[in-house]
C-alpha cells in the first residue's frame, strides 16, 4: 500500500465510510490493538461504528514507509469524546484495553502503526503508543 493508497484509506477512515475502509482489508482481516481483536469484516465495521458513536477520531500521518508487504506509519491519533465512554461500555464491546473517556476529553497520541500487506490489501494491523501529546483542551 503506497502513500496514495494509504491516503485514500485515511480519507475513508476519517470520513467514517466503514464499507470503504473494510474494502482495504483482506477477508478476514486481523486487527489487534490495546486488547481489541478483530477478525472479520463485520467485526471491523461494528467496532468502529460503536467506537465512533462515542468519540471523534482522526489520524494525521507524520511519516510513511511502504513496500509490497508492509506499510509503516508514524502518526498522531487524536480522539475526542462526544459522550461518556465508560469502562463498562468498553468491556461490553470487547474493548476493555481502551481508556474510558468523559464527554469533552481529548487525547492525542503519537503512534506507530504497522500494516502487514498481502496482495495489495491490509492483512493485519498492530499499533503502539509512543507518546501522549499535549492537547488544545
Amino acid at each position: 500500500m503506497d502513500s496514495a493508497a494509504y491516503q485514500r484509506y485515511l480519507e475513508a477512515f476519517n470520513g467514517r465510510k466503514y464499507d470503504a475502509v473494510a474494502d482495504f482489508y483482506i477477508d478476514p482481516p486481523r486487527l489487534s490493538f490495546f486488547g481489541v481483536e478483530i477478525a472479520s469484516r463485520k467485526a471491523l465495521k461494528d467496532f468502529y461504528g460503536f467506537l465512533h458513536a462515542y468519540i471523534d477520531e482522526s489520524i494525521t500521518v507524520l511519516d510513511l514507509a511502504a513496500s509490497d508487504t508492509l506499510t509503516a506509519v508514524h502518526a498522531v491519533v487524536r480522539v475526542e469524546a462526544r459522550r461518556d465512554l465508560t469502562a463498562e461500555t468498553l468491556a461490553a464491546h470487547g474493548a476493555s484495553g481502551l481508556m474510558p473517556m468523559a464527554r469533552g476529553d481529548v487525547l492525542q497520541m503519537r503512534q506507530f502503526l504497522h500494516y502487514t500487506i498481502k496482495d495489495g490489501r491490509i492483512a493485519s494491523v498492530e499499533c503502539a503508543i509512543v507518546e501522549i501529546l499535549p492537547t488544545d483542551r
